[in-house]
């Protein structure tokens, strides 16, 4: 049998006198597509939280699978306002874009004389089979396509200065990025 990405088992989640989730248990397989359908106040929102780790239950189990990662895309989604559309979008890649940008400082480094080339080497090619095993080489092409096919606005824009459908779909950009195994969205809309 296959391994669940993700388990709730007996999940109750009580806020002061309130109960919200009460006796919820649920697995899902990787690949698998749900939706959760009810009423406003029935606990879905919290349920997904409880599923990114951003809150846990009272009661219960919740747990992600090892070695898997999950994301959420929340109703109100949280963007940096003094960022650009693109500075915001590349905080989704922010770990590769970092090495691939190390990467290009050894290259240069190793024109310098006095450089050390077997240490430069060496961290050259460590960061060289991350990039490659990320497929980041064209990281900058990869952002602009990924805006383009969600018709995010412009990537000079200031995100301070967008709709709130515009800044879903910067943050849906960002997320989608970081290919989470597991990922949550919160009310999508078109």
């Amino acid at each position: 049998m296959a391994e669940f990405i993700y388990s709730m088992v007996r999940a109750r989640k009580a806020v002061g006198d309130k109960l919200i989730l009460d006796d919820v248990t649920m697995s899902f397989y990787p690949g698998a597509k749900i939706g959760m359908v009810g009423p406003n106040g029935a606990g879905k929102s919290t349920i997904l939280k409880i599923m990114a780790g951003l809150d846990t239950p009272s009661n219960g189990e919740a747990r992600l699978s090892p070695g898997y990662s999950v994301g959420i895309l929340m109703q109100e989604p949280k963007l940096d306002e003094t960022k650009t559309v693109l500075e915001n979008v590349q905080e989704g890649v922010g770990e590769i874009k970092a090495k691939v940008d190390r990467f290009n400082e050894i290259s240069a480094a190793m024109a310098e004389p006095d450089a050390d080339f077997d240490t430069l080497l060496a961290e050259m090619g460590v960061l060289q089979e991350a990039i490659d095993a990320a497929d980041a080489w064209d990281l900058d092409s990869q952002l602009e396509q990924a805006m383009d096919a969600l018709r995010t606005p412009p990537g000079d824009e200031k995100v301070a200065h967008l709709s709130g459908g515009e800044k879903r779909r910067v943050a849906l950009t960002k997320l989608l990025l970081q290919k989470p195994d597991l990922l949550l969205l919160d009310e999508p809309t078109n």
